[in-house]
C-alpha cells in the first residue's frame, strides 16, 4: 500500500512546475494579443463595412445615370456637398429614388445603418457631373492604403500628406 501512494506522488506535477507553465502560457497569450491589436481589428472591420456601403452607393448612382442620363433629382443642378445621414432629407430622398429605381435595396439605409451612412460624404457638382463618394478611414491599415489620397470633396491630397497612418485629413473616394 505504501508503494502505491509513493507511485502516485511521483507521477504528478509540483505546484512550482504548474505555476511556471501557467506563467509561460500567459506571456504567450499577452504577446499574441499585442500582436493582433484587437481595437485595430475592430476599426478595420468598421472601415471595410463603410467602404462597402460607399462603393454600393457610388455604383447605384452610376447605374442610375446609365439608365436615365441624369442623377437623382434630389440633388438638383446646384453643387451639393452632403454628409449622408447628417443632412438627412436630401440624401434620404436620393437613396429613396435610387431604391425605387432598383439600384439599391429598399432597406439600404436600415442595412447600412445611419451611423455608417453619416461617415459617407457624397459630392455632386450638378445634375450631369459624376458623384464623388468618400469616407474617412479610422484604422491604420486603411489610412496607409494607397487609395487614401483624397480630401473630403474628392480632390487629390499631396503625396506627403496621404497615405499616412496618422493623417486625419485623408479620405478614400470612389469617383
Amino acid at each position: 500500500m505504501i508503494n502505491y501512494f509513493k507511485t502516485l506522488k511521483q507521477k504528478g506535477f509540483t505546484l512550482i512546475e504548474l505555476l511556471i507553465v501557467i506563467a509561460l502560457l500567459g506571456a504567450l497569450a499577452a504577446g499574441l494579443l499585442a500582436a493582433t491589436d484587437p481595437l485595430e481589428q475592430i476599426k478595420k472591420g468598421g472601415d471595410t463595412s463603410i467602404r462597402t456601403q460607399a462603393e454600393t452607393l457610388y455604383h447605384a448612382h452610376i447605374n442610375f445615370y446609365a439608365q436615365r442620363n441624369t442623377f437623382p433629382t434630389a440633388y438638383g443642378t446646384a453643387p451639393n456637398y452632403i454628409a449622408s445621414a447628417a443632412t438627412g432629407g436630401l440624401v434620404n430622398s436620393a437613396i429613396s429614388e435610387l431604391a425605387l429605381a432598383g439600384e439599391l435595396k429598399t432597406d439600404f439605409t436600415t442595412l447600412a445603418g445611419t451611423a455608417k451612412l453619416a461617415q459617407i460624404l457624397v459630392t455632386m457638382t450638378g445634375a450631369s457631373a459624376n458623384p464623388i463618394v468618400c469616407y474617412q478611414p479610422q484604422s491604420k491599415a486603411f489610412r496607409n492604403d494607397q487609395y487614401t489620397k483624397y480630401d473630403s470633396a474628392g480632390g487629390t491630397q499631396p503625396t506627403s500628406t496621404c497615405p499616412n497612418g496618422t493623417a486625419t485629413v485623408c479620405y478614400q473616394c470612389f469617383r
